[in-house]
Parts: C-alpha cells; structure tokens; sequence
C-alpha cells in the first residue's frame, strides 16, 4: 500500500517538475531574485512595481488594496496598477521585515507554470488516467504561446491556471465541496486581474445553470450558490479596490483590442514555420495563436471525428450552458468589427451595448477560455479515438513540434529576461538637488496632472525610492472627475502662484511659462534640473536646503 501511494505522489510531481522546467526555458533564473527589479524596468511591469513599492509601506487602509500614495488625490488602487492584489497582500504584512528592493513577480511567473501545469494535469485526468499521455498533454498547456506572451508585459494576466481551474470545475461530473472550492477560485481570482474575474465567473455560471438544468442542483440550492459567491466575489472586488473609481470604469477601444478571425493560425512571429499574418492595429491583443504542434493535433481530432471514433456531439450536448457561453466569448472577442486579416466587417451595436463592452475593451482576451478548450479537445478526442500507443506518438510529437517550433516566441523572453540583475532603474535624476529635495518636501506632483505622463516612471521612480508620495502614475484606469478636479487646482495654483509647501512640482514647459508669470521670486524657485523643469515652493527659505546655485549645475 506504502509503495502505491509512494508511486502516485511521485507521478503527482511530475506535471509540478514539467512545470518548473517550462518556467526556467521560457524566464531563467534571474527573475526569481526579489532584488533584481532590472527586468521590470519599462512598461507595464514597471508600474506593476511601482504601485507595490508604495502599497507596501503605506499604512493599512480600508479597503485593504487602496493605494493614494500613488495618484493622490487621483486616486489608486493595487487592481489599477495591475500590482497583483493576492501578492501584495501577502507580503504587505511582513515589508518591515522585506529588503529594499523587493518583488514578487519572479516568483508570480513560477506559480504561473507550475499551476498551469497542475490543472492541466487535474483536466487530462478527465480525458485519460494514462500518466504518460497526461504528461505530454500537459506539455501542450505549457508552451501555450497566449499566456507565455502575457509574461513580458501584463504579467499578472500570465494567470490562465485560473482558467484551467474553473474548466476543470465545470468539467468534472462531481466535484466534491463545490461550493467551496469555486468560491474559492473566484475570490483568489478576483485578487488576480478583472479579465480573468470575468472568465472564470462565466465559467461557473455556465457550471451553475448546467447542473441546475441537469437536476443535479435544485432550484433553491443554486439560488442560494449564487447569492453567496456573489458576496464573496464582491468583498474580493471591494478589498482589492474595484470599487474606489467613481467613474472611469469604462474606456474606449472596444473593437480595437479585438481576436482575428485568423488569430488560431496568426503566428504573430512565435513559428518558424507558419507566416506573421498581416492584422489590424490593435489585433495584438487577441493574439491567439495555438501553436504548431497543437494545430497539428486538432487536426488529427478531426480526423478521428470524421471517422466516427468519438461522439462529439455527445459531449456538446452534455455541456449545453457551457457552449453557449464560450459561443458568447467567441463572439465578445471578434467585437462588432470582425476581422479577417486586414478586411473588416462592421455591424452596428447600440451605444449602451458598446459602452458596456467597453469595461472589458481588449475583447481579444476572452478568448482564452475557448483557446483552452479547443487544446483539451483536440487531446481528449485523440487519447479517446486511437489507441495508447497511437496517441501518444501523436501527442509527443505535437509537443515536439510545439516547443521547437515556438522557440522564436518563448526564447525571446527569455533573452530578455537574462539582462544582468539590477537593484535599481537608470535614472537621469543625478543632480544633489533631489536628495536634497527628498528630505524638504512629502509629495511629487506633475503639472498639469496626467496619467502616464511623459516622465511618470522616473519621477514615481524617485519618489518610490525617498518614501514620497506622487501623482504622477500609469494606472489601468482612472477617474475622469478627478482628473478634471486636478486640472483646475493645476490652473488654480497657475494663476495664484501659491503652492502646496509639502509638494514638489515637475512642470511641462507650457505650464512652466504660466507659473514664471506669477512665480514668487523671494520664496520660490523655478529651475531646469536634469532635464525637468522644477517648482520648488519655499525652497529659498529653507536653511537645510541644498543652495540654488548647486542645485542648477
């Protein structure tokens, strides 16, 4: 019996180990260092960090994900800063105890390939308790150019185990504590990233009304499912900070960020062998490419559908609510500007229908559901439709083929994330003047305030790095009321020259003409430094301050 249970642990680590491989061939090493934020330096993942960098050691707050130091009077929030939530609160209690830099985003990847790995292995053994076809099935998760593609630049939306979970859930025939364990997956999500929120919450309700329809739920019981994992989802959302924005939720680009009808067999450059499609411009966005090798194996399943080897059908109409919500995925990512490489056909939608679509503007992603279920198809109708020995020369030579042939995507970042390891960003800001204003003043602000102004990195950067606090930030979104309030204290402050003590000012060049109009030349100072141009209120009164003439050099 010892022996038994040994074997089967040590085959339950094996997708874990594939895993971990998968993550040092796609990242390396280097990211897993807390101190090398090197490789977060540009982008979006470097306002990923930054929002942790100031959430981490600003006192709790209720909801625990608000995060002012970072947009002020602009507001913030960890979810907006796409600073991972789940994470941040995790180690948030112990940053006292952190070093300085830290990051957990390294470590955010490897959970990413190793529970990618997990339930794909969880959903295999639903198609085949084969331990050697699982393996390489699991494979085909793994190299799943969608989500690699995520980790270079929106990385907590690298998720997708969450996807695979919820499938797993709404696959298996009886998941025992249900109820708790998708109440579960939805809270954790919801910590994660809004898009995968809203997959996965799809996902359930599918569950939900296809066990209800089954008769495997009552009515009176699945009421009461869904009222309860609405609340916990909500008090998700309300602690990460969902519901900080009085306005602003919606943006545009809807039929944008939208899927090619091309994007299974777009390689977007990920293939040696199959072509960059030419797309429309924001098409990147559903970039969907399935991979050589598994489109290879979809098309061995077909062949065992048209053979009659498998009942397909069978297993449509087994998951009715499921289909039409993945239908409905499908059609949410084409958008209503339907994409055929470069042609496009448009049908109208009614303005409210758009701006509702327009929370989830990047349409493209929602595809990933689908994407997740074609792999899961293509290898349960050829472990099911030929024989062991078959399907897994068939299996293992689509993940050879899969991992050779995207090597152009997956090698890609992984050059890139082997750049020598860096406990700090390059800054311009070497002049004395900043540390000297660093120990003067609490604040950073930019005028006019913007988000993701031009210099927004280097200027939260050092803020970041003297514990000050700053509105000038990229976050995902932002409320359009208290942007415009903003700008009138901008012009406000222009026009009466008296500015915050505790703030210091980094102006554009058109608002540097405004405030040299009404400057208080015996108390304020208005200089170029390093590039910027600077508003430093009261600093001719500071006896500690550095003297204008050193500052100016």
């Amino acid at each position: 019996m010892m022996k038994v249970s040994g074997k089967r642990v040590a085959i339950a680590l094996l997708p874990l180990l594939m895993g971990v491989l998968a993550f040092f061939a796609a990242n390396g090493p280097l990211i897993l260092d807390p101190q090398n934020i090197g490789w977060l330096g540009g982008g979006d993942p470097a306002t990923h960090y930054l929002g942790w960098v100031f959430f981490r050691d600003a006192p709790w707050s209720f909801p625990l994900g608000l995060n002012p130091s970072y947009g002020l009077e602009l507001g913030s929030a960890v979810i907006f800063s796409d600073s991972n939530p789940l994470l941040a609160f995790v180690f948030k209690p112990f940053s006292a105890w952190l070093p300085h830099p830290f990051q957990y985003f390294g470590i955010w990847l490897l959970m990413c390939f190793v529970l990618q790995a997990w339930f794909a292995w969880k959903l295999l053994g639903l198609a085949t308790p084969n331990a050697v076809l699982r393996l390489l099935g699991v494979g085909l998760f793994l190299f799943s150019p969608p989500m690699i593609l995520r980790m270079g630049g929106h990385l907590s939306l690298a998720g997708h185990f969450l996807i695979l979970a919820g499938l797993y859930l709404a696959l298996h025939p009886g998941v025992q504590k249900r109820r708790l364990a998708w109440g579960s997956l939805l809270a954790v999500t919801a910590l994660v990233h809004s898009y995968l929120l809203a997959m996965v919450a799809l996902i359930w309700l599918a569950d939900l009304a296809g066990r209800t329809l089954k008769q495997q739920m009552t009515r009176r019981t699945a009421l009461i499912e869904l009222l309860v994992l609405l609340v916990v989802v909500s008090l998700s959302c309300w602690q990460a900070g969902y519901f900080s924005l009085r306005d602003g939720v919606v943006a545009g680009g809807f039929g944008l960020y939208r899927m090619n009808l091309l994007a299974l067999v777009d390689s977007g450059g990920w293939s040696l062998l199959l072509p960059d499609l030419r797309e429309g411009v924001g098409d990147y966005e559903g970039f969907n490419f399935l991979g050589t090798g598994t489109l290879l194996l979809v098309i061995c399943a077909v062949l065992v559908l048209l053979r009659g080897k498998v009942d397909g059908g069978a297993l449509v109409r087994r998951l009715p609510a499921l289909m039409v919500v993945l239908a409905g995925l499908t059609v949410f990512a084409l958008s209503n500007e339907i994409g055929i490489g470069l042609f496009n056909i448009h049908y109208p939608l009614p303005k409210f229908i758009v701006n509702l679509a327009n929370v989830f503007r990047a349409s493209g992603r929602m595809f990933w559901p689908v994407f997740y279920i074609i792999v899961f198809a293509a290898i349960f109708l050829v472990v099911r439709g030929t024989r062991p020995g078959v399907a897994g020369c068939l299996l293992a030579a689509a993940l050879l083929i899969q991992v050779v042939d995207t090597r152009n995507g997956w090698m890609g970042l992984h050059q890139a994330r082997m750049v020598p390891p860096a406990s700090a960003w390059p800054t311009t800001l070497n002049d004395p003047f900043w540390a000297s204003a660093a120990s003067h003043y609490t604040k950073v602000r930019s005028l006019p305030a913007l988000n993701q102004s031009a210099n927004w990195q280097v200027i939260a950067d050092y803020a970041g790095n003297h514990g000050m606090k700053t509105d000038t930030a990229y976050l995902g979104r932002m409320s359009p009321t208290a942007l415009q309030q903003a700008q009138r204290v901008t012009q406000r402050l222009l026009e009466t020259g008296k500015y915050d003590q505790d703030s210091l000012y980094i102006l554009d060049d058109s608002t540097g003409l405004e405030a040299a109009k009404t400057l208080n030349g015996a108390t304020d100072v208005l200089v170029r430094i390093d590039g910027l141009l600077v508003l430093a209120p009261g600093w001719k009164q500071c006896a500690q301050c550095l003297p204008l003439q050193e500052a100016e050099q």
